[in-house]
C-alpha cells in the first residue's frame, strides 16, 4: 500500500510503497478513504514531541474509511461498515488508572503507560489501509463524506468535548479564542445550541467569516471580551496559552476557561493581578471526553447545523499539504484522500 512516511524529525513527508497491515484481534483493517491533517501530526514530524518508535513512521489519527478486514473476537464491527478512528485505540487495561474503568478517552492515553495511540506508539491513518481497535471507531452517519468526517475525528471531537466540559447554561454567553482548525468548529457548535457567541481573534481577515460561522460579536483580545460584557465560558482553541491568560480579563463571576489545545513552548498562567480565586472562576482541562460525544458531533454535521471548512489534497501532495498547515495557509483543516 500506498503511505505518508516521516522519514526522520525535520525530513519532508514521503509517500512510500509499505506493506499493508492486517486486522489482529479485536482490530478491523480500515480502508482509508481520507485522513485529515492534526497540528500534533505536524509537530511529531518536527520533533516537537518524542518522535515515534516505529519503521516506518506513518502519523494520522483522523483517518475516515470503510472497513475491509475483521480481525479475530470482534463483534460490533462488520466489512463493509463507514468508520472513524481516533487518537487513543486502546489502553493495557491493567495499570493503576485503568483499575478506575474509566471510558476510554484523551485522559487514557496520558495515564496508561503502554495506551496504543494512532501514529504515536503505532502506525496512523495517513496510508490506504490502517489496522486499529475496533473499541475506538465508530460509525459514520451514512449522509457525511469521509473527507467532511475526517476534521471531526479529532478537531471536531476536541472542539465539541471542551464546550460540553463547561457545562454552559441557556443563559450564559461562550467565547472561543482563535479561529482555526478547532475554533471554526466551536463557533458552530456554540451557536448550533443556541449561545450568544462571541469569537476572539486578532486576524482581522476573519472577523467576516466569524460572523458567518455564527459569531455575534468578534473582539480581539480579553480587554475587548471585557468592553464587550464579558463571556461566562471561554474555549481556549488557539495554540497560546498567552492569549488564553489575557482572556481573563473578560471572564465573568463563576467562568470558566476550558484549555482544549496545547501550546508546547509557554505554560499558562494566571496574571498576578487577576482576582481569579475571588471571582470563583474556574480552568479546566478538556480532551478527547468520550466516543459518545464524537458521535454527538457528527450527529450534528449529519444535521447541517455544523460544516467542517477543509481542503483537500490528494495523496500524492501529502507533502504539500503539510507545509501549507505549518505556514497557516489552510482555512481551515486539511484532509488528505487515499483513494
Amino acid at each position: 500500500m500506498k503511505a505518508a512516511v516521516v522519514p526522520e524529525v525535520k525530513a519532508r513527508w514521503e509517500l512510500r510503497e509499505i506493506p499493508t497491515p492486517k486486522a489482529g484481534p479485536g482490530q478491523v483493517l480500515i480502508r482509508v478513504h481520507a485522513c485529515g491533517v492534526c497540528h500534533n501530526d505536524l509537530w511529531v514530524g518536527q520533533g516537537v514531541f518524542p518522535f515515534p518508535p516505529l519503521d516506518p513512521v506513518v502519523v494520522g489519527h483522523e483517518a475516515a474509511g470503510e472497513i475491509v478486514e475483521v480481525g479475530p473476537g470482534v463483534t460490533t464491527r462488520r466489512v463493509g461498515e463507514r468508520v472513524g478512528t481516533t487518537w487513543v485505540q486502546a489502553t493495557c487495561g491493567r495499570c493503576e488508572y485503568c483499575r478506575l474503568n474509566l471510558p476510554l478517552t484523551g485522559q487514557s492515553g496520558m495515564n496508561c503507560p503502554e495506551s496504543v495511540m494512532s501514529g504515536l506508539t503505532v502506525q496512523g491513518g495517513h496510508a490506504e489501509y490502517v489496522a486499529v481497535s475496533a473499541e475506538s471507531t465508530v460509525l459514520l452517519p451514512d449522509t457525511v463524506p469521509y473527507e467532511v468526517a475526517a476534521p471531526m475525528l479529532c478537531a471536531g471531537y476536541t472542539a465539541w468535548s471542551a464546550l460540553r466540559a463547561a457545562g454552559p447554561k441557556p443563559h450564559e454567553r461562550v467565547a472561543v479564542l482563535g479561529i482555526g482548525g478547532l475554533g471554526h468548529l466551536a463557533v458552530q457548535f456554540s451557536r448550533a445550541c443556541g449561545f450568544e457567541t462571541i469569537a476572539i481573534t486578532r486576524s482581522p481577515d476573519k472577523h467576516r467569516l466569524a460572523r458567518s460561522l455564527g459569531a455575534d460579536h468578534v473582539v480581539a483580545d480579553g480587554e475587548q471580551l471585557r468592553a464587550a460584557g464579558g463571556a461566562d465560558v471561554v474555549l481556549v482553541t488557539g495554540t497560546s496559552y498567552q492569549a488564553a491568560g489575557e482572556t481573563l480579563q473578560g471572564l465573568r463571576p463563576h467562568g470558566r476557561i476550558v484549555l482544549a489545545t496545547i501550546d508546547p513552548v509557554n505554560s499558562f498562567t494566571i496574571p498576578p493581578t487577576s482576582p481569579f480565586w475571588a471571582q470563583r472562576q474556574q480552568v479546566i482541562g478538556a480532551t478527547h471526553n468520550g466516543l459518545d460525544q464524537l458521535t454527538e458531533a457528527l450527529g450534528l454535521v449529519a444535521s447541517g447545523a455544523v460544516t467542517p471548512l477543509i481542503e483537500t489534497f490528494p495523496k500524492e501532495r501529502v507533502a504539500e499539504a503539510l507545509e501549507r498547515v505549518d505556514r497557516g495557509e489552510v482555512r481551515f483543516r486539511a484532509v488528505v484522500s487515499y483513494v
